[in-house]
């Protein structure tokens, strides 16, 4: 117990109290800016990343993941909080997490064997563009000091590691160039022209909603689709984390651990929120590893609001922008380039689809939904080339059923046969077939039955276990085959 404590909190303490502060600093901008998108105060969104990041730290599954509100989110909320206001948004966050106990209970994680690795290289590419236009407004057009010092950010962040490794590059750049902003009163957008950030920690209260049926048909539907949204976005990073880190983590406490995360800002005035795909590769490129990262991202993040606010509010937001940059080329996988001319045409089309419809939508989980769905019809095309050869002798026909029998292979099986012959010995032989549903053992029995009925004697040889007790069980005519 001791030892698992000290791994998965004490064992990298420097390197990660010192991401955690970069991230929290980074957090904040994009808190205050999803809670723009979302129609709700600023502070709503930093009380969210606050009390998700903490209480994550504790009862996620993934150390070293940083969750807090997000884009993806906060574009669901925005018909809820535009219609009925906040507290209803505090309590569909509530009920959000609720489901997401729920669905980690079911062991929902498992699900993620169903994505393919196209889809995940699309979720990344297009998370990595839309991290690099969601900085587009902060510095096209804004001043010409703007491109100079998202130019000196980018720079710093990739020569200071070559001099100095024990400080994140990022880090170093926000002091410096905040330091530089602020004594030589250059024109530059900051973090306080985002909105107003009180200072002061987020007020326990239960929202201000009749709890009745009419509630519930009100935030059900917004709390289930937060709920999916969270969860895939937070599986898909969790799993994108493993691969940086080369470690395994417990994804179904993951769910869990999201959905007490969001009952608990729910009751702090927080909005629903779930893993940061920004954040987290900030927080892992930068050296954090433990919950305690995570941790110090949360408690830092209140931190800089109550006692460093009037400081935090002129960083300039073209010292962040450089940074969510250079993490949007980190994150990017420019290796699928090379991947779209390497791999089967079907693949690269899945990334491609993937990619365009996040990218087009904002919307996360609809991009993989329909790469899954793509990469499913794909995979049933290529198996649905069912076989099947004739042999021919005086006294005898041989049909060899090669391939997958199921409902989108019977009718190219039901093409291959012959059924006018009469009175001949007709031998179907699976040896190199497998039946998988009630229509393919619908198909043959209509093929069965059709011989008989023509006077042919019909011999079904070499079915395997499987699909000899699915033919038994399913076979709608006792002269059908046994």
């Amino acid at each position: 117990m001791v030892e698992k404590l000290r791994k998965e909190w004490f064992s990298n303490v420097r390197a990660d109290v010192l991401s955690g502060i970069l991230v929290a600093l980074a957090l904040i901008p994009e808190a205050i800016a999803f809670s723009i998108i979302a129609g709700v105060d600023p502070m709503v969104g930093l009380y969210a990343s606050f009390c998700i990041a903490v209480t994550i730290s504790f009862v996620g599954g993934r150390p070293g993941m940083i969750s807090a509100a997000t884009g993806a989110m906060a574009l669901l909320m925005v018909p809820l909080v535009k219609e009925h206001g906040l507290n209803y948004l505090l309590a569909a966050t509530i009920l959000t997490g609720i489901i997401q106990i729920l669905f980690g209970v079911c062991k929902v994680a498992r699900l993620m064997k169903f994505i393919p690795r196209a889809v995940m290289m699309g979720f990344v590419n297009a998370l990595a563009i839309l991290i690099f236009m969601a900085q587009v407004p902060h510095f096209i057009g804004i001043s010409n000091m703007t491109y100079i010092f998202v130019g000196i950010t980018l720079l710093m962040i990739y020569v200071i590691p070559r001099f100095i490794k024990s400080i994140p590059s990022p880090l170093i750049a926000i002091i410096l160039l905040t330091t530089v902003a602020i004594f030589s009163d250059v024109d530059l957008r900051t973090v306080g022209d985002l909105g107003t950030m009180k200072q002061s920690l987020p007020p326990f209260f239960i929202p201000d909603v009749p709890f009745n049926m009419d509630t519930l048909a009100i935030i059900f539907p917004y709390s289930l689709a937060l709920a999916i949204v969270g969860l895939l976005e937070t599986l898909l990073t969790a799993s994108i984390v493993d691969n940086m880190t080369d470690t395994d983590s417990n994804k179904n406490r993951e769910a869990r651990g999201q959905g007490i995360a969001n009952i608990i800002t729910g009751f702090f005035g927080g909005m629903a929120g779930c893993a940061m795909i920004g954040q987290s590769v900030i927080n892992v490129k930068s050296g954090g590893r433990s919950r305690l990262s995570t941790f110090v991202a949360g408690m830092g993040l209140m931190f800089l609001i109550i006692a460093l606010g009037d400081i935090v509010i002129q960083i300039p937001m073209a010292v962040l922008v450089g940074i969510m940059i250079m993490v949007s080329i980190g994150a990017f996988d420019w290796n699928s380039f090379s991947y779209l001319i390497k791999a089967p045409k079907s693949d690269s089309i899945v990334m491609l689809v993937t990619v365009a419809i996040v990218v087009y939508t904002h919307d996360l989980s609809k991009g993989v939904i329909a790469g899954v769905i793509l990469s499913a019809i794909f995979f049933v095309s290529k198996i649905s080339r069912m076989k099947v050869t004739k042999q021919q002798s005086d006294s005898d026909i041989q049909y060899a059923a090669e391939g997958q029998l199921f409902f989108a292979s019977v009718d190219s099986f039901l093409k291959s046969f012959d059924l006018t012959v009469q009175h001949t010995h007709i031998v179907i032989d699976f040896t190199h077939s497998q039946v998988w549903d009630d229509s393919a053992v619908g198909a043959i029995d209509r093929v069965v039955i059709k011989l008989r009925e023509n006077h042919n004697t019909v011999e079904i040889r070499n079915l395997n276990a499987t699909s000899k007790r699915l033919v038994d069980k399913l076979a709608v005519s006792k002269d059908a085959p046994v």
